[in-house]
């Protein structure tokens, strides 16, 4: 099935000879960029482009259109090449449209050579810009996956090119642009189709050139069809950067006015799937009732999955446009404040005074429109997260959901696990939930340290690090309820034996298949055993012998919570423990480390690896997750298990049960 991508998601490739399918309604330029592993081009040597189609590993067009196949080869290519980044650009000089927001929404796709599709990005919300980075190819601990970038320049692609590091950007797209006008000035026009007999298609002639071919790289009807430009969701303001600039994720400005479009390309239902149900009507002026599962998928997990990530997408770009609007209208006070003072002939008097008194009211009325806007977009979200928070699954759903008194253990994992809420300070009250895909990609940290939170500062250090430890052992619970009966295995490491407590609901319902490990020697004894268990699965699948396995190797998931680090650790077990962080999740072994950095800042810049390696949470709400698209804080919420409450007592009794009857 092809993974239709978000902004910002990213999806395995599963092979490494491939197509990349471009369609866009007009001709385009299209090209791609070879970076390093710091995402540096080097020179123009790294730019495929029409002056230079071809490179070791890509090969684009030689001239704009509107459709292109791009053949790569991610085995050919350089071995300091860990990113290959796809560009699109409006050629210049061709009398053709200068900005995407007057096209239809360019589509991408990934296939293999045959055809099949592996992944697919529609990018929408583009507006002024002229040239877009539409997705990017990258390596990571030799895995290559694709991620839908959508970032597009009002700048053009001189302004693309420089913001790949190129030094010399202008001259090279003006010899890109040169080579394409000199294309379009050779190629010949495509005569106008001929009108249809009734209901029968022309043939075509053996041996004919078909200048549409069947594979050509067009979506397919049941393809979700991007809305066109006018219908795009309004947000009441430019989007981030003034709409424009580089750097700028995805998009430009949006006019104020109009609700907020949910029937984007992305929370489409595509065919086959069932189609989700149909939205209540709407009164006249009115955005129709919101339903949970309206997003494209095959099951109604898959659904809910992005339609959660959709309604991030929302309060992102609608945020994103309210704090573009009022940076607006601050800088058009401060400009006609200036122009006031600017003259010392106008500087004082009657009409200083009126001028003043304007550029506040105009200011005070460009907030408020603003505000206005992302008042009704955020209302409409809070309707639909209403509606969606009641239909999540178990590995969803927050703790005090019913859906966990009807709780069974699963025979299938499911896509994703909610580690927590997100919301923004515009917006307290809207929470989204926290999802990531499983199995997990990297490790997790559970800071007990004092953070920037003002919830934090109540808090001593013992209460800080028994309440990270309750975080812990709360994902761990959940880790276990959604994977199947013996298809996860949880290793404690307790130097000191000091969260017996927190881990009371896991000892006492028996998941944990050993004790704790304490003391120097546990310590030692857990991190060899899964260094063993890491070693064995990578020699396995790289000599393709992993039938060759001990038979007694536990082929589980695995997951080692690490409490109190670096207490209970020398300098070996350290050496152990950062190689779990790196290599471990590629082979099912995964990390959660419950630890204050200050407590091993004695280890310097060498533990800088580690640090880096694990997703950061907090035991208490904190603004510390940062969106490198459009420059939020979101706080992070970590799961709440309601006070005097036993679910997780009894969803951990259910899954030892479970296990017992699997022989688990």
């Amino acid at each position: 099935m092809t993974a239709e991508l978000v902004r910002g998601q990213n999806h395995p490739l599963p092979q490494t000879r491939l197509e990349i399918r471009v369609s866009a309604g007009e001709p385009v330029v299209a090209g791609a960029t070879l970076a390093d592993e710091n995402g540096t081009v080097r020179g123009a040597e790294r730019v495929a482009h029409p002056a230079a189609p071809q490179l070791p590993g890509i090969e684009v067009s030689k001239q704009a259109a509107a459709e292109h196949r791009l053949a790569v080869d991610l085995g050919a290519l350089p071995e300091d090449v860990h990113r290959v980044s796809v560009l699109l650009a409006l050629p210049a000089g061709v009398g053709g449209p200068t900005r995407f927001g007057t096209l239809p929404a360019p589509f991408v796709a990934v296939t293999g050579l045959d055809g099949t599709g592996i992944a697919c990005y529609t990018i929408i919300d583009l507006d002024s810009e002229s040239a877009v980075v539409a997705l990017e190819l990258y390596r990571r601990q030799s895995v290559w996956k694709v991620r839908a970038i959508g970032q597009g320049y009002a700048g053009g692609l001189a302004a693309m090119l420089q913001d790949q590091g190129l030094s010399d950007a202008a001259a090279l797209a003006g010899r890109i642009n040169e080579a394409v006008v000199q294309g379009m000035a050779r190629s010949v026009a495509q005569p106008p189709p001929r009108p249809a007999e009734g209901s029968r298609v022309r043939p075509v002639a053996a041996g004919a050139a078909d200048p549409a071919p069947a594979a050509a790289p067009v979506p397919p009807p049941t393809a979700p069809v991007p809305p066109p430009a006018a219908q795009l969701p309004p947000v009441g303001a430019p989007a981030p950067g003034g709409g424009a600039g580089a750097g700028t994720p995805g998009g430009g400005a949006q006019a104020p006015g109009g609700p907020v479009n949910y029937q984007h390309p992305g929370r489409r239902t595509t065919a086959p799937p069932a189609p989700a149900p149909a939205p209540a009507p709407a009164e006249p002026g009115r955005p129709a009732a919101p339903v949970a599962g309206d997003a494209s998928g095959w099951t109604m997990e898959e659904r809910l999955y992005n339609q959660v990530w959709g309604m991030f997408e929302d309060l992102a770009r609608t945020t994103a446009a309210y704090r573009s609007a009022v940076d607006f209208a601050d800088s058009r006070m401060e400009q006609e404040l200036d122009r006031v003072l600017s003259d010392p002939r106008s500087r004082v008097g009657p009409a200083a005074d009126a001028a003043r008194a304007a550029a506040r009211a105009k200011h005070t009325q460009l907030a408020e429109q603003a505000r206005a806007a992302l008042d009704r977009d955020l209302a409409q979200l809070k309707a639909e997260a209403d509606v969606v928070e009641p239909a999540l699954p178990p590995a969803y759903a927050r703790w005090d959901s019913p859906v966990w008194h009807a709780y069974q253990v699963p025979m299938e994992l499911p896509m994703a696990l909610r580690l927590g809420d997100l919301h923004l300070s515009e917006s307290t009250d809207l929470r989204i939930p926290m999802l990531v895909r499983l199995p997990l990609e990297r490790g997790l940290w559970i800071d007990s340290g004092r953070g920037s939170a003002p919830e934090s500062a109540v808090l001593d250090s013992a209460g800080l690090r028994r309440l990270a430890m309750d975080t812990a052992v709360a994902h761990a619970a959940r880790l276990l309820a959604v994977y199947p009966a013996g298809e996860f295995t949880v290793h404690v490491i307790d130097p000191a034996g000091s969260a017996a407590a927190s881990l009371d609901p896991l000892l006492r319902s028996g998941v944990l298949r050993e004790p704790p490990a304490a003391g120097a020697q546990g310590v030692t004894r857990v991190l060899a055993e899964l260094t063993q268990r890491v070693d064995l699965v990578q020699m396995a699948i790289r000599s393709g012998a992993t039938d060759a396995l001990p038979p007694d190797l536990d082929m589980a998931q695995q997951l080692l919570v690490v409490h109190d680090f670096p207490h209970g650790f020398d300098d070996r077990a350290v050496t152990q423990l950062r190689y779990l962080a790196d290599e471990g999740p590629a082979v099912g072994v995964h990390l959660m480390m419950v630890a204050d950095r200050e407590d091993a800042r004695a280890y310097g810049p060498v533990l800088d690896p580690l640090w880096r390696s694990l997703l950061r949470i907090t035991p208490v709400p904190d603004d510390h997750l940062a969106d490198p698209w459009v420059g939020h804080a979101w706080t992070y919420e970590p799961p709440a298990v309601p006070e005097g409450s036993r679910v997780l007592h009894q969803v951990l009794d259910q899954v030892a049960r479970a296990r017992q009857a699997y022989g688990g």
